[in-house]
């Protein structure tokens, strides 16, 4: 693994930023490609709960997107996180999680992390299994969406990790 960008800053997304998450989403190759217009809108809506990494120069080289559940405000659910393919194996999305729930738990109380992740998809079920023995929690794996739920073709089904409790000194 080549060693983390010293010069890497993790902040939070401008709508600005929100073509280059488009792009970058769009290169993962492995997301569900949302519109343009929903990652601009993403930017600036729940820019508090999302967070972009930037290289040196001041371009985004990755991504994650979240936000804090209506009904379980101590939730967040990132929805999506992308590092452009030039990045990649540099501990980039780990520092944007880690980056990102430091900032939220900053700000509001923070118990849990959810994501889905469809099975198969090793390099997310890395980070997120990585990210919960970094902050010392447990991953609980259930189907939130079974594959014959979606309504636009063959989709795989959705895995719900829920990654908690989180204590204010693990994020």
């Amino acid at each position: 693994m080549t060693a983390p960008h010293a010069d890497l800053i993790v902040e939070r997304p401008m709508v600005t930023d929100g073509a280059a998450l488009w792009r970058i989403a769009k290169d993962s190759r492995t997301l569900d490609l949302n519109s343009s217009y929903s990652y601009l809108l993403w930017c600036r809506d729940f820019a508090g709960t999302s967070a972009v990494a930037r290289g040196a120069d001041g371009e985004p080289v990755g991504f994650v997107t979240g936000y804090t559940r209506p009904d379980r405000p101590d939730t967040l659910l990132v929805w999506q996180v992308a590092v452009d393919p030039a990045q990649r194996g540099r501990g980039v999305a780990a520092r944007l999680l880690d980056g990102l729930t430091a900032r939220v738990a900053a700000e509001q109380p923070l118990t849990a992390v959810e994501t889905t992740i469809t099975p198969g998809n090793t390099a997310s079920e890395r980070l997120f299994t990585s990210y919960a023995t970094r902050h010392g929690a447990t991953v609980e794996r259930t189907v939130l969406f079974e594959a014959g739920e979606f309504p636009d073709g063959p989709h795989d089904p959705e895995v719900l990790y829920r990654i908690g409790p989180l204590t204010p000194t693990s994020h």
